[in-house]
């Protein structure tokens, strides 16, 4: 692998400090690229970059040290100088993988966010997601856009029941996840009871790949079972640089550490006899997950993560289609968007979609086909990203995920293709939980509201659902839990100038409906006919007792659970 970037050359002095956030990772440069204008990008070219490729996504409870840990693994790949700003010989900016304002100011990861960069001559697509249990659709989408996940455990608590859903959904998926127990320098719960307390609670074997020495709160540092070493680690000043680490004979270990490497060496002896060892055919099938301890905080632990994100970690792999087929990666481009967001660049409130690319060669500037629309689509504005920075992306390959930057036609879910047509299966969508109503509270603003209303709509983490008969009323908005709603005004007002005031309705359920059913249930009492911008059609209830007695009495008419997949 070449990066196409030398700081040390006079002829790129002058580049933007900005460009350099992003390394343009060009295996074999310019030559793969005219190979494919010539028409002979070959298929062994595409599996050589895909393999090169690891796409997975982070997922924890709120303050289990997720955002943290993302940070810290761009000091591992070279991508910061030191944690929290970006290396350039110009400016450093920020690296925070939390970019929102909003973020920043409560401390949260609120909406999922992308860095691409490059780590041992692989190409690393890392999406950051939110823990808050109000946020997991986001994170939900995230899931099927990647081929690993990276579950962060607080040592103090373990497995938490706000987030448990979202490991319950990558073991349905069977998905391969990596488990990260953070915050071994802080008193913690026993690590055995921790590995006992993941497998009741998920179904999951945990095999520990490294171990600590020393219990929580006086971390020595970890035997790495596969090399059977023991790495002692030094803190630096604030966690901002690297951690050194120091390799120590068991002989040395056990006159140095004591009783602590004693017990440590006991406990990875039983993992021994019990045959608690990594099985790749096991970890792959989502039945086993290598286990890791360490603290992001302090970056003890951390390479060892991120070098197995590499040495463990699936690249991507056929995909299945809709109509159960696979698609594979040497096959013609194809990709899906699995997530879309407003005003990521507040100066020109743009609007970017998120597509994850599944098969072929992408070209910036390539004629697709938008599948759902069944029309041309043009890819020039194709960037990759870089949290809320990012820089133009010249070509992609599967596992790669990618910004289309102001393609105001894509949604959630929508597939793009190269030659003859595919499809991937829906997003899946969450129910929404609670219903309150927007409006502005300057009139004079209501060409702001309306607009902001639309474009936070398009992202589909809050349901706009609006009187067809009257779209002017004041419309519905649906989500899983009340801080989104927060999240939803706080951004109605900060980038589009619009204050809005919210109160919750009395509606507390909603089912899809058709036309005719809508038209009998407009006239019981408790109930409101609402549609959504695509024109689905939900019927919405004062009570779940009211809606258990309406299908009772009513079992032919149309009610359905609120849409699960988009399209």
């Amino acid at each position: 692998m070449t990066l196409t970037r030398d700081l040390d050359k006079p002829e790129i002095q002058n580049i933007s400090p900005l460009w350099l956030l992003f390394p343009l990772i060009r295996i074999r440069g310019v030559y793969a690229e005219s190979r494919y204008k010539a028409g002979i990008m070959t298929q062994e070219l595409i599996q050589e970059q895909t393999k090169k490729r690891r796409t997975f996504a982070i997922i924890s409870h709120p303050d289990a040290g997720k955002t943290t840990l993302t940070e810290k693994f761009l000091l591992y790949s070279g991508q910061v100088a030191e944690a929290g700003t970006v290396k350039s010989r110009k400016s450093s900016r920020s690296a925070r993988s939390d970019w929102m304002a909003m973020e920043q100011d409560r401390g949260i990861s609120i909406a999922s966010t992308v860095l691409q960069f490059s780590f041992r001559e692989h190409v690393i697509n890392l999406l950051d997601t939110p823990g808050h249990r109000d946020f997991s659709e986001d994170t939900y989408r995230v899931l099927a856009a990647v081929d690993a996940a990276v579950m962060v455990l607080d040592a103090a608590k373990g497995i938490e029941s706000q987030t448990l859903k979202l490991f319950e959904v990558c073991k349905a998926r069977n998905m391969p996840i990596l488990t990260f127990i953070n915050k071994w320098d802080r008193p913690s719960l026993d690590p055995l009871a921790l590995m006992d307390q993941i497998e009741q609670s998920i179904g999951v074997q945990t095999t520990p790949i490294t171990w600590p020495v020393g219990p929580g709160g006086d971390f020595r540092g970890v035997i790495d079972r596969r090399s059977n070493q023991f790495v002692r680690f030094s803190r630096t000043s604030h966690g901002a640089t690297i951690a050194p680490e120091e390799i120590v004979s068991p002989e040395n270990a056990e006159i140095e550490e004591g009783e602590m490497w004693t017990q440590a060496e006991e406990e990875v002896a039983l993992f021994d006899e019990i045959e608690a060892t990594h099985s790749e055919e096991g970890f792959l099938s989502g039945r086993t997950s290598p286990l890791f301890v360490g603290s992001a905080l302090t970056n003890f632990g951390v390479r060892h993560l991120l070098d197995a994100v590499i040495d463990l970690a699936p690249s991507p792999g056929p995909r299945e289609t809709s109509d159960g087929d696979m698609r594979e990666v040497t096959e013609p481009f194809s990709a899906f968007v699995f997530k879309v967001q407003a005003n990521m660049d507040p100066s020109h409130r743009d609007r970017v979609a998120f597509m994850r690319v599944n098969s072929g060669y992408f070209e910036r500037g390539m004629q697709v086909t938008h599948e759902r629309l069944n029309k041309a689509f043009s890819t020039k504005f194709a960037t990759s990203m870089f949290g809320a920075d990012r820089g133009t992306a010249e070509d992609g390959y599967p596992g790669d995920v990618l910004g289309l930057v102001n393609a105001s036609d894509l949604r959630i879910g929508d597939t793009l293709y190269a030659g003859d047509p595919v499809v991937f299966p829906p997003i899946p969508r969450f129910e929404p939980e609670l219903f309150w109503n927007a409006r502005p509270v300057d009139i004079s603003k209501t060409k702001q509201f309306r607009k902001g209303l639309s474009q936070l709509d398009e992202e589909g983490v809050v349901q706009v659902l609006r009187d067809l008969d009257a779209p002017t009323a004041t419309p519905v908005l649906g989500a899983v839990g009340q801080m989104q709603f927060e999240v939803f005004a706080h951004r109605l007002e900060h980038e589009f100038g619009a204050v809005v005031e919210m109160t919750p309705t009395a509606w507390v359920v909603a089912r899809r409906t058709d036309e005719e059913t809508a038209q009998r249930i407009r006239d019981l009492r408790g109930t409101r006919v609402l549609g959504s911008l695509d024109g689905t059609l939900f019927a919405l209830f004062d009570s779940t007792g009211r809606l258990a007695r309406t299908t009772d009495e009513y079992p032919d008419w149309t009610l359905e659970r609120v849409v699960e997949t988009v399209g």
